[in-house]
């Protein structure tokens, strides 16, 4: 049987990044939804989004019109980032994560990427940009994981991403 020319497979980093958009649809937090994929080999390693600790609170039931309470740099000072929560998860059930891939929705903070090049995580696709959501001048964490070795792209910015 021969491949349809009309109907090509989608590549894995468009499959990955449309999950991790879906994912992102979980998040409790009213003031940012962000899903990630951890990939290893083809294949789920873990998946997170960013809300507070499983079995605490949801924020946008218990905060609904202001949002949770804010940290000193204006972040909720309750949620773990999408990162976080797949990087814990893969790690809590034994994963081997180094050498893996990440796919999140919102590029990762300085914090996030201190913990994505700690665990040996070799590459980071991105969808959108921390810097401009949170109105800063430059992509701190997306520098700093360059800056170490760490390959990192925007998804959409190359050819083998959808431009979304």
């Amino acid at each position: 049987m021969s491949k349809s020319i009309t109907n090509p497979k989608p590549d894995f980093d468009d499959i990955y990044m449309e999950l991790a958009k879906n994912l992102a649809k979980r998040s409790h937090c009213i003031k940012a939804q962000v899903g990630a994929v951890l990939t290893k080999d083809t294949r789920i390693i873990s998946i997170g989004y960013n809300g507070p600790p499983s079995g605490t609170h949801n924020c946008d039931e218990e905060f609904s019109e202001t949002g949770c309470p804010r940290d000193s740099k204006g972040s909720c000072s309750l949620a773990l980032h999408a990162e976080q929560n797949a990087i814990l998860y893969a790690v809590k059930n034994g994963s081997n994560i180094e050498g893996s891939t990440l796919y999140v929705t919102l590029a990762p903070c300085i914090a996030c990427a201190r913990i994505i090049f700690t665990m040996k995580i070799s590459k980071v696709l991105y969808l959108d940009s921390y810097a401009a959501y949170k109105g800063i001048g430059v992509e701190e964490g997306v520098e700093f994981l360059k800056k170490f070795g760490v390959e990192v792209s925007q998804y959409g910015t190359s050819t083998h991403g959808l431009v979304l």
